[in-house]
Protein backbone atom coordinates (compact mmCIF):
# COMPACT_ATOMS: atom_id res chain seq x y z
CA UNK A 1 0.00 0.00 0.00
CA UNK A 2 1.62 3.32 -0.90
CA UNK A 3 2.10 6.08 1.79
CA UNK A 4 -0.05 8.81 2.12
CA UNK A 5 -1.27 11.74 4.22
CA UNK A 6 -4.91 10.60 4.46
CA UNK A 7 -4.75 10.74 8.69
CA UNK A 8 -4.12 14.36 8.29
CA UNK A 9 -6.63 15.28 5.51
CA UNK A 10 -10.20 16.61 6.58
CA UNK A 11 -13.56 15.42 6.02
CA UNK A 12 -15.76 18.12 5.43
CA UNK A 13 -19.61 18.53 3.92
CA UNK A 14 -20.37 20.25 0.66
CA UNK A 15 -23.64 20.65 -0.44
CA UNK A 16 -25.30 20.93 -4.40
CA UNK A 17 -29.00 20.29 -6.05
CA UNK A 18 -29.62 18.32 -9.00
CA UNK A 19 -29.85 21.19 -11.68
CA UNK A 20 -31.11 21.79 -15.09
CA UNK A 21 -30.18 21.38 -18.43
CA UNK A 22 -29.57 24.94 -20.15
CA UNK A 23 -29.45 25.95 -23.28
CA UNK A 24 -27.54 29.21 -24.74
CA UNK A 25 -29.54 32.17 -26.06
CA UNK A 26 -28.30 31.35 -29.82
CA UNK A 27 -29.93 27.61 -29.69
CA UNK A 28 -27.73 26.59 -32.09
CA UNK A 29 -24.03 25.12 -31.87
CA UNK A 30 -21.72 26.00 -34.64
CA UNK A 31 -19.36 23.10 -35.63
CA UNK A 32 -15.96 22.98 -36.08
CA UNK A 33 -16.90 22.53 -39.82
CA UNK A 34 -19.40 25.44 -39.78
CA UNK A 35 -22.78 23.52 -39.53
CA UNK A 36 -25.40 24.85 -37.29
CA UNK A 37 -26.99 22.09 -35.11
CA UNK A 38 -29.16 21.99 -31.35
CA UNK A 39 -28.11 19.09 -29.30
CA UNK A 40 -28.38 18.48 -25.78
CA UNK A 41 -25.55 19.56 -23.43
CA UNK A 42 -24.49 20.44 -19.19
CA UNK A 43 -26.87 19.72 -16.42
CA UNK A 44 -29.69 17.56 -15.64
CA UNK A 45 -30.24 13.77 -15.18
CA UNK A 46 -28.73 11.65 -17.92
CA UNK A 47 -30.24 8.19 -17.78
CA UNK A 48 -28.71 6.77 -20.51
CA UNK A 49 -25.12 7.32 -20.38
CA UNK A 50 -23.02 6.81 -16.97
CA UNK A 51 -19.29 5.81 -16.18
CA UNK A 52 -18.15 3.02 -18.09
CA UNK A 53 -20.25 3.97 -21.31
CA UNK A 54 -18.85 5.37 -24.36
CA UNK A 55 -18.10 9.41 -24.53
CA UNK A 56 -17.92 9.49 -28.15
CA UNK A 57 -20.08 9.81 -31.06
CA UNK A 58 -23.31 11.06 -29.00
CA UNK A 59 -25.75 13.62 -30.47
CA UNK A 60 -24.74 16.09 -27.86
CA UNK A 61 -22.23 18.32 -26.98
CA UNK A 62 -20.79 18.27 -23.52
CA UNK A 63 -23.43 16.25 -22.09
CA UNK A 64 -22.08 14.69 -18.56
CA UNK A 65 -22.83 11.35 -17.31
CA UNK A 66 -25.54 10.65 -14.63
CA UNK A 67 -26.34 13.63 -12.47
CA UNK A 68 -25.03 17.18 -12.68
CA UNK A 69 -25.40 19.06 -9.38
CA UNK A 70 -24.22 22.93 -8.45
CA UNK A 71 -24.54 24.73 -4.97
CA UNK A 72 -26.78 28.12 -6.37
CA UNK A 73 -26.35 29.85 -3.15
CA UNK A 74 -24.87 32.76 -2.73
CA UNK A 75 -23.18 34.52 -0.18
CA UNK A 76 -22.91 38.60 -0.16
CA UNK A 77 -19.27 38.87 1.09
CA UNK A 78 -17.93 35.60 -1.20
CA UNK A 79 -20.00 35.63 -4.38
CA UNK A 80 -20.31 32.10 -5.64
CA UNK A 81 -17.75 31.11 -2.64
CA UNK A 82 -20.00 27.49 -1.39
CA UNK A 83 -20.45 26.70 -5.37
CA UNK A 84 -16.73 27.10 -4.96
CA UNK A 85 -16.40 25.04 -2.34
CA UNK A 86 -18.29 22.17 -3.61
CA UNK A 87 -15.87 22.38 -7.28
CA UNK A 88 -12.63 23.00 -5.16
CA UNK A 89 -13.54 20.05 -1.98
CA UNK A 90 -14.74 17.07 -4.15
CA UNK A 91 -13.11 14.83 -4.99
CA UNK A 92 -13.37 11.49 -7.17
CA UNK A 93 -14.39 8.56 -5.37
CA UNK A 94 -16.13 10.98 -2.80
CA UNK A 95 -19.67 9.33 -1.17
CA UNK A 96 -22.58 11.34 -1.77
CA UNK A 97 -26.03 11.53 -0.68
CA UNK A 98 -29.41 12.17 -1.60
CA UNK A 99 -30.48 14.28 1.42
CA UNK A 100 -34.23 15.24 0.26
CA UNK A 101 -36.91 14.25 -2.06
CA UNK A 102 -37.99 10.37 -2.84
CA UNK A 103 -34.56 9.11 -3.15
CA UNK A 104 -33.66 10.42 0.49
CA UNK A 105 -30.67 8.12 1.76
CA UNK A 106 -29.68 6.45 -1.64
CA UNK A 107 -26.29 7.10 -2.13
CA UNK A 108 -23.87 7.58 -5.59
CA UNK A 109 -19.89 8.50 -6.27
CA UNK A 110 -18.88 11.72 -7.05
CA UNK A 111 -16.70 10.99 -10.84
CA UNK A 112 -16.16 14.15 -12.28
CA UNK A 113 -15.81 17.85 -12.70
CA UNK A 114 -16.75 20.49 -15.48
CA UNK A 115 -15.34 23.75 -16.03
CA UNK A 116 -16.99 26.69 -16.93
CA UNK A 117 -20.93 25.26 -15.74
CA UNK A 118 -19.03 24.38 -13.14
CA UNK A 119 -21.05 21.46 -12.53
CA UNK A 120 -19.66 18.43 -10.02
CA UNK A 121 -21.01 14.84 -11.38
CA UNK A 122 -22.04 12.16 -9.47
CA UNK A 123 -22.67 8.06 -10.39
CA UNK A 124 -26.16 6.87 -8.66
CA UNK A 125 -27.52 3.60 -9.50
CA UNK A 126 -30.71 3.62 -12.26
CA UNK A 127 -33.04 3.55 -9.54
CA UNK A 128 -32.32 6.08 -7.95
CA UNK A 129 -31.70 8.42 -10.86
CA UNK A 130 -35.58 7.93 -11.76
CA UNK A 131 -36.62 8.64 -7.98
CA UNK A 132 -34.39 11.64 -8.06
CA UNK A 133 -36.22 15.30 -9.46
CA UNK A 134 -34.47 18.76 -10.41
CA UNK A 135 -33.03 20.64 -7.38
CA UNK A 136 -33.02 17.74 -5.08
CA UNK A 137 -30.03 18.13 -2.95
CA UNK A 138 -27.32 15.92 -2.75
CA UNK A 139 -24.94 16.04 0.33
CA UNK A 140 -20.62 15.17 -0.37
CA UNK A 141 -18.54 13.94 2.02
CA UNK A 142 -15.62 16.29 0.52
CA UNK A 143 -12.22 13.82 1.82
CA UNK A 144 -9.08 14.25 -0.15
CA UNK A 145 -7.80 17.97 -0.84
CA UNK A 146 -4.71 18.23 0.40
CA UNK A 147 -3.46 13.96 -0.05
CA UNK A 148 0.03 13.62 -0.88
CA UNK A 149 2.58 10.34 -1.49
CA UNK A 150 5.28 10.79 1.23
CA UNK A 151 7.23 8.03 -0.62
CA UNK A 152 7.45 10.27 -3.94
CA UNK A 153 6.54 13.93 -3.32
CA UNK A 154 7.50 14.86 -7.09
CA UNK A 155 4.39 13.36 -8.16
CA UNK A 156 1.42 15.41 -6.74
CA UNK A 157 -2.36 14.65 -6.71
CA UNK A 158 -5.42 16.71 -7.43
CA UNK A 159 -9.38 15.87 -7.23
CA UNK A 160 -7.73 12.23 -6.00
CA UNK A 161 -10.14 10.76 -2.69
CA UNK A 162 -8.30 8.31 -0.85
CA UNK A 163 -10.68 5.79 -1.56
CA UNK A 164 -10.50 5.77 -5.20
CA UNK A 165 -6.24 5.89 -4.87
CA UNK A 166 -7.13 3.09 -3.05
CA UNK A 167 -9.13 1.16 -5.52
CA UNK A 168 -6.94 2.39 -8.33
CA UNK A 169 -4.01 1.23 -6.85
CA UNK A 170 -1.16 2.16 -8.22
CA UNK A 171 2.07 1.63 -7.25
CA UNK A 172 6.30 3.17 -7.24
CA UNK A 173 8.59 1.23 -9.09
CA UNK A 174 12.03 2.81 -9.69
CA UNK A 175 11.08 6.42 -8.45
CA UNK A 176 8.08 6.19 -11.01
CA UNK A 177 4.33 6.01 -10.12
CA UNK A 178 2.77 2.96 -12.17
CA UNK A 179 -1.32 4.24 -12.66
CA UNK A 180 -3.30 2.00 -15.47
CA UNK A 181 -4.69 4.49 -17.73
CA UNK A 182 -7.04 3.48 -21.04
CA UNK A 183 -4.99 5.58 -23.34
CA UNK A 184 -2.29 8.01 -23.97
CA UNK A 185 -3.13 11.80 -25.30
CA UNK A 186 -0.65 14.04 -27.19
CA UNK A 187 -0.46 17.57 -25.31
CA UNK A 188 -1.12 19.09 -29.11
CA UNK A 189 -4.79 18.06 -29.07
CA UNK A 190 -5.84 19.32 -25.67
CA UNK A 191 -7.96 22.70 -25.92
CA UNK A 192 -10.14 24.37 -23.83
CA UNK A 193 -8.95 24.39 -19.62
CA UNK A 194 -5.71 25.13 -20.93
CA UNK A 195 -4.06 28.82 -18.96
CA UNK A 196 -6.08 28.30 -15.56
CA UNK A 197 -4.36 28.77 -12.44
CA UNK A 198 -4.92 25.36 -11.06
CA UNK A 199 -6.63 22.35 -11.63
CA UNK A 200 -8.42 21.72 -8.21
CA UNK A 201 -11.44 21.68 -10.11
CA UNK A 202 -13.12 21.92 -13.50
CA UNK A 203 -11.44 19.97 -16.93
CA UNK A 204 -9.89 20.41 -19.67
CA UNK A 205 -10.94 19.16 -23.29
CA UNK A 206 -8.85 16.39 -25.62
CA UNK A 207 -10.06 17.81 -29.25
CA UNK A 208 -10.39 15.23 -31.64
CA UNK A 209 -10.64 17.07 -34.83
CA UNK A 210 -7.98 15.74 -36.51
CA UNK A 211 -9.05 12.07 -37.58
CA UNK A 212 -5.72 10.85 -38.29
CA UNK A 213 -4.58 11.91 -34.49
CA UNK A 214 -7.66 9.93 -33.34
CA UNK A 215 -6.70 6.87 -34.94
CA UNK A 216 -3.11 7.04 -34.32
CA UNK A 217 -3.98 6.88 -30.29
CA UNK A 218 -7.47 5.16 -30.60
CA UNK A 219 -9.51 7.63 -28.99
CA UNK A 220 -12.89 6.67 -30.46
CA UNK A 221 -13.07 4.36 -27.57
CA UNK A 222 -12.95 6.80 -24.66
CA UNK A 223 -15.63 6.43 -21.89
CA UNK A 224 -16.86 8.38 -19.51
CA UNK A 225 -14.68 7.18 -16.43
CA UNK A 226 -11.48 6.49 -18.50
CA UNK A 227 -8.26 7.06 -16.52
CA UNK A 228 -5.68 8.60 -19.22
CA UNK A 229 -2.56 9.79 -19.35
CA UNK A 230 -1.62 12.92 -21.26
CA UNK A 231 1.56 13.48 -22.78
CA UNK A 232 4.12 16.75 -22.19
CA UNK A 233 1.39 18.44 -19.56
CA UNK A 234 2.86 19.76 -16.48
CA UNK A 235 -0.93 20.41 -14.19
CA UNK A 236 1.27 21.41 -11.42
CA UNK A 237 0.40 24.65 -11.18
CA UNK A 238 -2.50 25.06 -13.88
CA UNK A 239 -2.26 23.40 -17.41
CA UNK A 240 1.16 24.16 -19.52
CA UNK A 241 2.64 22.21 -22.33
CA UNK A 242 6.56 21.22 -20.43
CA UNK A 243 8.10 18.12 -22.62
CA UNK A 244 8.87 15.43 -20.43
CA UNK A 245 6.10 15.93 -18.04
CA UNK A 246 3.05 13.51 -17.62
CA UNK A 247 -0.54 14.14 -16.28
CA UNK A 248 -3.18 11.52 -15.62
CA UNK A 249 -7.22 12.38 -15.57
CA UNK A 250 -10.91 11.18 -15.84
CA UNK A 251 -12.60 11.73 -18.67
CA UNK A 252 -15.53 13.80 -16.92
CA UNK A 253 -18.18 14.62 -20.35
CA UNK A 254 -18.82 13.52 -23.56
CA UNK A 255 -17.16 14.78 -26.69
CA UNK A 256 -18.15 18.28 -28.57
CA UNK A 257 -18.97 19.93 -31.95
CA UNK A 258 -17.33 23.53 -30.98
CA UNK A 259 -13.76 23.73 -32.00
CA UNK A 260 -11.43 23.42 -29.02
CA UNK A 261 -13.51 21.27 -27.29
CA UNK A 262 -13.79 18.12 -26.56
CA UNK A 263 -14.28 14.94 -23.88
CA UNK A 264 -13.44 16.40 -20.52
CA UNK A 265 -10.28 15.49 -18.21
CA UNK A 266 -10.15 16.44 -14.59
CA UNK A 267 -6.52 16.10 -13.48
CA UNK A 268 -5.59 13.55 -10.90
CA UNK A 269 -2.12 12.64 -11.01
CA UNK A 270 0.51 15.16 -12.46
CA UNK A 271 4.93 15.20 -12.72
CA UNK A 272 6.64 17.74 -14.35
CA UNK A 273 9.59 15.29 -14.53
CA UNK A 274 7.42 12.47 -16.04
CA UNK A 275 7.61 10.35 -12.84
CA UNK A 276 4.45 8.56 -13.68
CA UNK A 277 4.74 5.39 -16.11
CA UNK A 278 1.27 5.06 -17.42
CA UNK A 279 0.38 1.32 -18.03
CA UNK A 280 -1.92 0.47 -20.56
CA UNK A 281 -4.83 -0.98 -19.48
CA UNK A 282 -8.57 -1.40 -21.19
CA UNK A 283 -10.05 -1.78 -17.69
CA UNK A 284 -9.12 1.49 -16.24
CA UNK A 285 -12.33 2.49 -15.29
CA UNK A 286 -13.64 4.10 -12.25
CA UNK A 287 -16.38 1.83 -12.86
CA UNK A 288 -14.65 -0.54 -12.88
CA UNK A 289 -12.18 0.50 -10.19
CA UNK A 290 -15.08 1.76 -7.40
CA UNK A 291 -17.32 -1.63 -8.52
CA UNK A 292 -20.25 0.43 -9.94
CA UNK A 293 -21.83 -1.33 -12.42
CA UNK A 294 -22.21 -4.87 -12.61
CA UNK A 295 -22.57 -5.03 -16.56
CA UNK A 296 -19.03 -3.89 -17.40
Amino acid sequence: MIKTNRDKIVKISVIGEVVSPIVGDGVYKITADGEPVVLPGVGGITYNLRVGDVATGWMADHVEPGVSIENRVTDRRYPNGQSRALNVLSCIGNEAKVVEGDAKGDKGVVVGKHGGIEHVMVDFQPETMEKLVIEDKVMIKAYGVGLRLLDLPEVKLFNVSPEFLEAVDPAIKDGKLEVPVTHTIPAAIMGSGLGRSHVASGDYDITMFCEATCEEYGLGDLRFGDLVAIEDADHSYGRIYRKGALSVGIVTHSDCVVAGHGPGVTTLFTSKTGAIKPLLNPGANIAKFMKLRDDL
